[in-house]
């Protein structure tokens, strides 16, 4: 009883293992042309199917999305050739029973497949060739199946994406002809401007078959437009924070005349003014900190705070650089310019008056 048990068993391992036993290989495929296609493109399709030992109770299935579809196969016995009838549609099958030969015997199909590239709505992947074993249970040997696909084009998506991609190319452009009015580099903004139209150029001259490689260049293009962006948003972040410096530069030469006169060098207004300086300072730290780190709006933006407040910084310390240059609030005026005129007015009439006393006291003690 134990041993019919085992008997049993052994039988089941046997056929499970034999109906997952791979009885096919497929190699030597051609498609002709290669690569991308278009729709109503004539395609050929040599290939060969080594099947010795071919279990006569499974099958060997093709599909193909060609339209117009004929199969044309050899069967190869030892070498032999045996031609068998043309057939046509999308589909294809070779049964076990015909391929059933002696476990001795070198067994093989040669298959040429002939069609149409089909038609498509939009750029998609298509099953050019199939080829699919199955068993006597009607089950797919998956790990034996070979499949060979072709991308379709749709000639409308190719047009679709250069007109796209000259649009970005436009827009760039505007970018960077508004940068270039306000006198911010847009040198390397420019080299990727040319780098862009180039593969934009390229990709307009390529074959339709050419799909992927039209593709390459185009995301190429974008690439290079986007860097593009980038390195234009970093320099005007970079002019923003130049322009920055202008005032802050400003008020340091101001603060300068304020420390290089004993006069001035105390006064009570400079610590504000210096104050303000060092916030405006502060910001310009922050806004290359941001372009260091790739955060170009923000760089802009502590820039602007930094123009303001160095602005600010700058107003206050002129206006009171005036008031005290007019010498109204020196203790000790400097002579020259209109202080000087309006000590000179001064003298002339302190003299006048200093006559008219002398002459009034002369009178007086010739009266006597």
């Amino acid at each position: 009883m134990k041993g019919l048990m085992k008997l049993a068993v052994l039988i089941l391992l046997i056929i499970v293992c034999t109906q997952t036993v791979t009885a096919m290989t497929v190699s030597s495929i051609t498609v002709d042309p290669s690569g991308s296609l278009t729709p109503s493109t004539p395609v050929s399709v040599t290939f060969k199917i080594q099947a010795s030992s071919f279990p006569s109770g499974g099958e060997i299935q093709l599909y193909t999305s060609l339209d117009n579809a004929t199969w044309t196969y050899t069967l190869l016995v030892n070498d032999i050739e045996n031609l068998r009838p043309v057939s046509g549609g999308h589909n294809l099958a070779i049964s076990g029973f015909e391929l059933a030969y002696k476990m001795s015997d070198d067994v093989a199909v040669r298959i040429n497949l002939a069609g149409n590239a089909p038609s498509v709505t939009q750029t998609t992947d298509s099953t050019i060739l199939r080829v699919t074993e199955y068993d006597a249970n009607d089950r797919a040997v998956t790990s034996s199946q070979v499949v060979q696909n072709a991308t379709i084009v749709n000639t409308a998506d190719i047009t679709s994406s250069i007109s796209s991609t000259e649009t970005a190319l436009a827009d760039y452009r505007t970018h960077i002809d508004e940068k270039a009015a306000l006198n911010i580099d847009t040198s390397a903004a420019e080299a990727k401007y040319t780098e862009a139209q180039q593969k934009i150029a390229s990709a307009s001259a390529r074959a339709t078959s050419e799909y992927t490689e039209v593709n390459s260049d185009l995301t190429d293009a974008k690439t290079a437009i986007d860097d593009g962006e980038t390195a234009l948003d970093k320099a005007w972040a970079e002019y923003e924070v130049a322009a920055a410096q202008v005032p802050i530069n400003n008020v340091d030469a101001i603060i300068a005349w304020f420390k290089g006169n004993t006069s001035t060098a105390n006064d009570q207004q400079l610590s504000t003014i210096i104050t303000m300086r060092e916030v405006a300072v502060s910001y310009i730290s922050n806004a290359n900190d941001a372009i260091t780190s790739g955060n170009y709006a923000q760089a802009r933006q502590k820039a602007q705070d930094a123009f303001a407040k160095g602005n600010e910084s700058y107003t206050d310390a002129l206006a009171r650089q005036k008031e005290l240059s007019s010498g109204w609030s020196l203790p000790f005026p400097k002579i020259g310019g209109s202080t000087f005129i309006i000590i000179g007015i001064v003298v002339v009439i302190l003299v006048i008056v200093g006559v008219i006393i002398y002459r009034k006291r002369s009178q007086w003690d010739e009266l006597g």
